[in-house]
C-alpha cells in the first residue's frame, strides 16, 4: 500500500470486539442515516498514525477476526504490528539490493507481506516488543525520524558503484529497526505460556497461512487464473486469482453474509472517499457526476476542461460501475494503490441502498469513531484487491479457480 500519513489524527480510542458504529441522525434528507443489518467481530480501532503501514494494520485485524472465529472467547486478541513491519522491511531492503533500486523500498507494502511474516516469520501479540518511542511516552508510530536515513542507506548500497559489497551492510539496516520497533523476540510468554512466533500462530491462534488468498478483477490477464498484480509495493510478487467483476463482488458479498471478514485494498484518493467536514463524512461513493459549462464551448473551456462537480442531491443516484471502466480507470492510473482496511459487515441507509461496513486505521475518527460506510459501487470501482479465507470463497467460483 502507499505511503499514507495521517499526522493530525487523534490517539486511539479502545473499542469492544464487533464495535458498532454509531448512527449518525439527523433531519437533513441529505444526510445518510446508517441500520446495521449484519456485522462479524472485529477488534478495536487502531492508529498507524504517522507511518505508511496501514497494510500491517489492515491485514493483523483480519488475522484478528479470523482468531475471534475460531476462539470468541479470545475477545483482547491484539497483534504487534512492529513485527510485521520490521520482519518486512528487513526483507525488503534485501530485495532492494538485489535487484540494484529497482525494486523499491518504501514503507509501503502489501497484504501479502503479513502472509508471508506469518509463514515464514510468525506472528507476536502486541505488548511483547517495545512500543516505537516508549521513551519520549509517544505509543504512536511516527517514521519521519528514522524511515527516510534508512531509506537513503539502503540506496546508497544498492546504487553504489563498489564491485563488492560489504556483507554487513545489514546489520546497520538491523539495528536502525531495532532500536525503533524493538528487537524480535525468538521466544516469549502469553497468558502463562511459552511460544515461538512460529508456535504462536499454530498452537494459539490456530491460523494456516495457506488459508488465505489474494482475489482481484482486471481484464489484461485471463479470469479464473492467477498473476502477479502490477503495483509497486507488490514487491515480493505475490500472485491474485483473477475474477470476473460480477463474481469478484459475489464473493465479497457471500462470504461478510456468511460469517468472515477481509481485508481489503482500494483507491481512497477519488473525491468520493469523504474525509473532510460535511455532511456523510467518511461515507466511500461514486456519485453521479454534474458537468457544468457556464462558458459553453469557447476555447477557454476546451483548453481548461470542464468544471466538475459531485452530485450530493441525490443519495441514490451513483455511477453504475462495469467491467471496463474498472480496467480503464486502473489502466490510466485513475484507480490506485492507496491504502488497506477491512470489511466486515453490510449496512443500510434510509433508502434502503446497501453499504459495506468498513473498518480503518487512522484512530477514533469522524463521526463514526474510527468505521467507514462504503458503497457497493464504490466497491466494485475502487478495489485494487481483496484477501479472504479461502474457504470463504463459494464453492463453484474456487472450483473454477481450482483452488483446493
Amino acid at each position: 500500500m502507499k505511503h499514507l500519513i495521517i499526522a493530525a489524527l487523534t490517539v486511539a480510542m479502545a473499542l469492544p470486539a464487533a464495535a458498532k458504529p454509531a448512527k449518525k441522525a439527523k433531519e437533513n434528507p441529505d444526510t445518510l442515516i446508517f441500520t446495521t443489518v449484519l456485522e462479524n467481530p472485529v477488534t478495536s480501532i487502531k492508529n498507524q498514525k504517522n507511518s505508511g503501514t496501514c497494510w500491517s494494520y489492515s491485514s493483523l485485524a483480519f488475522f484478528e477476526s479470523e482468531v475471534l472465529k475460531k476462539h470468541p472467547e479470545m475477545t483482547d486478541i491484539d497483534l504487534c504490528e512492529s513485527f510485521v513491519v520490521s520482519k518486512t522491511y528487513t526483507d525488503r531492503a534485501d530485495r532492494n539490493v538485489r535487484t540494484h533500486g529497482d525494486a523499491s523500498f518504501t514503507e509501503g507494502g502489501s497484504f501479502y507481506d503479513a502472509i508471508y511474516c506469518m509463514k515464514n516469520y510468525g506472528l507476536v501479540p502486541e505488548g511483547i516488543m517495545p512500543y516505537p518511542n516508549t521513551l519520549y511516552g509517544d505509543s504512536l508510530f511516527n517514521f519521519s525520524g528514522f524511515f527516510k536515513p534508512m531509506q537513503a542507506y539502503v540506496e546508497a548500497i544498492s546504487k553504489s558503484e563498489a564491485k563488492k559489497i560489504n556483507p554487513h551492510w545489514k546489520d546497520a539496516v538491523q539495528c536502525m529497526l531495532d532500536c525503533y520497533f524493538g528487537k524480535c523476540p525468538q521466544e516469549f510468554e502469553y497468558k502463562g505460556v511459552k511460544y515461538t512466533p512460529k508456535s504462536f500462530v499454530s498452537d494459539c491462534l490456530g491460523l494456516n497461512p495457506d488459508d488465505y488468498v489474494s482475489l482481484t478483477s482486471y481484464t489484461h490477464h485471463p479470469f479464473y487464473t492467477s498473476f502477479i498484480l502490477e503495483i509497486q509495493d507488490n514487491w515480493r510478487w505475490g500472485s491474485s486469482y483473477n475474477l470476473p467483476l460480477d463474481e469478484f463482488m459475489r464473493v465479497m458479498e457471500e462470504s461478510v453474509r456468511n460469517g468472515w471478514t477481509f481485508a481489503w485494498g482500494a483507491d481512497v484518493s477519488e473525491d468520493g472517499f469523504a474525509r473532510k467536514e460535511g455532511k456523510n463524512r467518511c461515507v466511500a461513493r461514486v456519485p453521479v457526476k454534474e458537468k457544468k459549462d457556464e462558458d459553453g464551448g469557447s476555447d477557454q473551456r476546451r483548453w481548461t476542461g470542464e468544471k466538475v462537480k459531485l452530485s450530493e442531491s441525490d443519495n441514490k443516484g451513483e455511477m453504475t460501475i462495469t467491467q471496463d471502466m474498472r480496467q480503464e480507470a486502473y489502466d490510466n492510473w485513475e484507480t490506485t494503490d492507496d491504502h488497506g482496511m477491512q470489511i466486515y459487515g453490510i449496512a443500510k441507509d434510509q433508502h434502503g441502498k446497501e453499504y459495506f461496513m468498513m473498518k480503518n486505521s487512522w484512530g477514533d475518527y469522524g463521526p463514526y469513531k474510527g468505521f467507514w460506510y462504503v458503497s457497493k459501487p464504490y466497491v466494485a470501482y475502487k478495489t485494487m484487491n481483496i484477501v479472504i479465507n479461502k474457504n470463504a470463497i463459494p464453492a463453484d467460483i474456487r472450483a473454477k479457480l481450482n483452488i483446493k
